[in-house]
């Protein structure tokens, strides 16, 4: 795994999470790790163990130059859809590093510029850089959290387990109970032979 892409010193790496759920919002995290830092055990943070993400996630707090975490809410999401928001998630994230990144390192293979620093989308970038996988496992422990604590005002989607992806299970409680203020209206929420019969 590399552990940037650019020659610059503030590289700023971006991901988000969330991007394909039926509720909460979606979360983007921005990443400068400095140059000598490394950890045998970052990785994508869809290969990794909750436990362990919360481990990494204590040590990239604790070690990189600076880190941001950026949500928009379900609301934003259905006015200006799913990609404008993971966009706009990003672009907060870079806002509110305490460090000017001289160029953008993004997951992904489409980005909406920021001001004048240069980018480089990388597929799969959470798999093949260092601080993509950072940001990603920052995302996703913010994220998740999120997520477990509306669990507690809404258990009948248990958000704790589906984190509102569109699981079977989370579909069904959606027809059983309605949706929520969480629930992005936009999406297709309901089971697709219940939407046929609509």
């Amino acid at each position: 795994m590399k552990k940037k892409y650019s020659t610059y010193q503030f590289e700023a790496a971006l991901d988000e999470v969330g991007r394909g759920c039926l509720a909460g919002p979606v979360v983007a995290a921005a990443v400068i790790l400095p140059a000598d830092f490394y950890h045998k055990d970052i990785n994508d943070s869809k290969k990794l163990s909750p436990k362990k993400r919360k481990e990494l996630g204590a040590i990239i707090k604790d070690n990189c130059v600076s880190y941001s975490i950026a949500e928009v809410p379900s609301k934003k999401i259905d006015e200006i859809n799913i990609l404008n928001a993971s966009f706009l998630a990003m672009h907060i994230a870079i806002e509110k590093l305490s460090i000017v990144p001289e160029f953008l390192l993004v997951d992904g293979n489409r980005f909406n510029p920021y001001r004048d620093i240069p980018h480089f989308c990388a597929i799969k970038g959470d798999a093949n850089f260092l601080n993509i996988a950072s940001a990603s496992i920052l995302a996703k422990n913010y994220r998740d959290s999120l997520m477990e604590k509306l669990h507690e005002k809404f258990p009948n989607y248990y958000w704790n387990k589906n984190m509102g992806y569109p699981t079977i299970q989370h579909r069904k409680a959606i027809q059983e109970f309605g949706i929520t203020n969480f629930h992005r209206k936009s999406f297709n929420l309901f089971p697709i032979q219940l939407s046929l019969e609509l």
